[in-house]
């Protein structure tokens, strides 16, 4: 008999359906606390201390209010979040998303190692004179292959409910008490920003945070007991974590005086005992970030071969986690998330458009959800073009693309959305005529 940590791409039974509120509260909340969040929230102190605490809050409330939808989604359905592609995508046209999502959960898992990584080596040399990265690498990657082995349930009960969850709110809190201690409020509260970035780009930045979770969350919440209790755990217990790890990273920035964002993690381990022993608990906890990588990488594959042996997904996906933190640099990061927002925002307007509608029958490909999608991609890239330097060019050369500054995120999805309930809406008549013809004969 199968069970949760197994469990593959069709509706989950009742039984298994255990995660209620606080639960689902507890593992999102525990997922936003990240050290990866705090070094991203560095990226909005080009605004100034106040512009950027608006621009987080107002991304915080979208990108949540997003994310527990998704929630709501896959409590509906019972299924993953590659498999709810299937509605508006087809059977066939679901695998495109589904091997996109592959790629950007591994390649979040390498980045959450390497950041997990470079805590602990920030720490070793600062009490032992000890650096060595690889070994970090290598014993965190085998603490995430652990708990993504275990499965989610058991990874709420057993390791969020009794330890991560409490030693990274005190932590956290701990760090929060030392950089207002340390800071000038009220004079950075005055003082402009330098530039850099626009405030509806800093929007977006933290929209995508949350967005980088929206393939994720039917894997998580296809097992609560409620889609209410889904949709709530998620939102509220995502958004508490975004908006408090964004705007201490922004804070960090200002008051310390940083130069690049990579030396945030360096200034936090060498600020005394204290403070390096709340960065050794974050990094602890931090686990949980390339656990929900490498667990919906495996389920989202099982997508694609759902005969495949989900222990073995997990165990490859993860050794291929750890061989690419090992080589590879935290370099590019804020455009890596401006680029996972570009796919992973319009296709959630696409797939909400049509659970409003309904189930509908199976299909080998829609090529509507296609055409919504990638109008929402376009649209996305036209007013903040985003990627690889060779790609960036390419946009840069369409007429106006670039010049507005109101943000992508808002418009990709809306665009998305409303083309693909156009499209679904036109097709009804016809479907009904098919269906009236198919009757009279």
């Amino acid at each position: 008999m199968e069970s949760e940590r197994t469990w593959g791409v069709t509706p989950v039974p009742e039984r298994l359906r255990t995660l209620g509120f606080a639960d689902l509260s507890l593992l999102w909340g525990n997922l936003g606390i990240s050290l990866l969040v705090l070094v991203a929230g560095t990226y909005l102190a080009g605004l100034g201390l106040r512009q950027a605490l608006l621009a987080i809050a107002v991304g915080g409330v979208l990108g949540s209010l997003l994310l527990g939808f998704a929630g709501y989604m896959g409590a509906a359905r019972g299924v993953p979040g590659m498999v709810l592609m299937r509605e508006p995508l087809g059977v066939r046209g679901s695998y495109a998303p589904t091997i996109l999502n592959v790629v950007q959960n591994l390649g979040w898992a390498i980045f959450e190692l390497i950041v997990i990584a470079a805590a602990a080596n920030a720490l070793a040399d600062r009490v032992f004179g000890f650096r060595e990265r690889w070994i970090w690498v290598v014993v965190f990657g085998a603490i995430t292959l652990a708990l993504a082995l275990a499965g989610p349930v058991a990874f709420v009960r057993r390791y969020v409910r009794r330890f991560a969850v409490w030693a990274v709110v005190a932590s956290t809190g701990y760090l929060t008490w030392w950089a207002l201690d340390g800071a000038n409020a009220s004079g950075l509260w005055s003082t402009g920003g330098e530039g850099g970035i626009t405030f509806w780009q800093g929007v977006d930045l933290t929209v995508a945070m949350a967005a980088s979770w929206l393939p994720l969350a039917a894997d998580y919440t296809r097992f609560a007991r409620r889609p209410r209790e889904a949709f709530w755990g998620t939102a509220l217990g995502y958004f508490v974590p975004l908006v408090w790890l964004y705007a201490l990273g922004a804070l960090l920035f200002l008051s310390r005086g940083l130069s690049d964002t990579t030396a945030l993690l360096t200034t936090v381990a060498g600020a005394g005992l204290a403070s390096a022993l709340a960065l050794v608990a974050l990094t602890v906890g931090e686990t949980d970030e390339p656990f929900a990588n490498v667990y919906s990488a495996a389920v989202s594959i099982r997508n694609l071969v759902p005969e495949a042996p989900q222990r073995l997904l997990v165990l490859a996906v993860g050794v291929a986690a750890i061989l690419g933190a090992l080589l590879v640099d935290l370099v590019q990061y804020q455009s890596f998330l401006y680029l996972l927002g570009s796919f992973f925002v319009p296709l959630f307007g696409v797939l909400a458009a049509t659970f409003l509608r309904g189930e509908q029958r199976e299909a080998a490909v829609r090529p509507a959800g296609f055409v919504a999608w990638l109008a929402g991609v376009a649209l996305y890239q036209w007013i903040q073009p985003t990627g690889p330097s060779w790609w960036t060019d390419l946009v840069a050369r369409v007429p106006g693309s670039g010049q507005f500054t109101g943000g992508a995120s808002l418009p990709a999805f809306t665009l998305a959305f409303g083309v693909a309930a156009a499209l679904r809406y036109g097709h009804a008549p016809a479907r009904r005529r098919r269906a009236r013809l198919a009757g009279s004969r």
